[in-house]
Parts: C-alpha cells; sequence; structure tokens
C-alpha cells in the first residue's frame, strides 16, 4: 500500500517536532517522529486498524503524544490528512477531504 502524506500534515509534523525540540530536546523530537513512522508502518500492513472518525475518516491515537494520525484510504493508497492534537480545534482538517 502507497502512503501519502499531505502536504498540511507534514506541516503539522513539523510544527510538532519543532515544539517538542524547542521544549524538551532532540530526543523528544526525534522521539515522535519515530511513532508517526511507526504507526505510518502499522497503517501500511493494517489500514483498518484505526478506529472510524469523522467524514469517513479512520484515525490512529499516537503513543506518549497528545495527536492522533487521521487518514483515509482510497484504492490501494493511505492518505494521511493530518497530524490533528486531541485538544485543539476539533475536525478543523475536514475542509482537506
Amino acid at each position: 500500500m502507497k502512503v501519502v502524506v499531505a502536504q498540511a500534515a507534514q506541516d503539522e509534523l513539523l510544527s510538532a517536532v519543532q515544539f517538542y525540540a524547542d521544549q524538551g530536546g532532540t530526543g523528544l523530537a526525534d522521539a515522535l517522529v519515530n511513532e508517526f513512522e511507526r504507526a505510518t508502518q502499522l497503517l501500511t500492513a493494517q489500514p483498518l486498524m484505526g478506529a472510524p472518525y469523522i467524514a469517513g475518516t479512520r484515525r490512529i491515537v499516537l503513543r506518549r503524544f497528545p495527536y492522533n494520525l487521521v487518514y483515509d484510504i482510497q484504492a490501494d493508497v493511505l492518505r494521511i490528512i493530518a497530524i490533528a492534537h486531541q485538544r485543539r480545534r476539533p475536525g478543523y482538517w475536514q475542509a482537506r477531504r
């Protein structure tokens, strides 16, 4: 399965990584990147493992960090729509669909 990360989701990830680098150092920022990669690999192997979410999307909760990886599946493409903070502006990413 091919994985496509929307530009807005990439920007969100980079912003979160920068925040954790500033607050906790590069080790914490690297841990977020590793968790994102782990979740992406899991979804590549089992795309339906994420829970059904808003507007036909699915989500997987990242371990250790307060973020959801929001995605949808179109044919053989897993498209990551958002790296959404769990406590900020719920559903803001819906226009990206």
